[in-house]
């Protein structure tokens, strides 16, 4: 096995492990694009199941984890990033987890566009299990 790919398999496994035992998923993430041309940045959240633009940058979210307040923070989402100019078929360039305590270990690679996960959310908190129900 490549040795790069043995590093890469060995962080993502490190990364992912504290994330299945407290991890809860969220239904929205936030994300931070750079357009290197403008050198524009901008804030923006990508709900699950609905693609996002930016630039020509089509943006889905399709997982989404965070880790607990109690915790060390850690969110992690599933994209997938196409890109899609008009009168041409969409590209893929990126289906995978990104995370966004280390945004360079999966990271989207495009000339003029830069995409990174800020933070894991839900839309409306869970109802606490301990409050009597009204």
């Amino acid at each position: 096995m490549n040795a790069g790919l043995t590093i890469t398999l060995t962080t993502l496994t490190l990364f992912w492990l504290p994330l299945d035992a407290a991890a809860f998923p969220g239904d929205k993430v936030v994300l931070q694009g750079l357009d290197k041309v403008t050198a524009r940045v901008s804030t923006f959240e990508a709900p699950l199941g609905v693609t996002v633009r930016f630039g020509t940058l089509s943006i889905t979210l399709r997982g989404c984890n965070r880790t607990p307040p109690e915790e060390p923070p850690e969110s992690a989402a599933f994209l997938d990033i196409f890109e899609a100019r008009v009168g041409e078929a969409p590209v893929s360039l990126f289906r995978g987890w990104m995370f966004a305590s280390s945004p360079a270990l999966s990271a989207l690679e495009h000339p003029v566009y830069d995409v990174w996960v800020l933070e894991c959310k839900r839309s409306a908190p869970e109802p606490d299990a301990s409050a009597p129900a009204q």
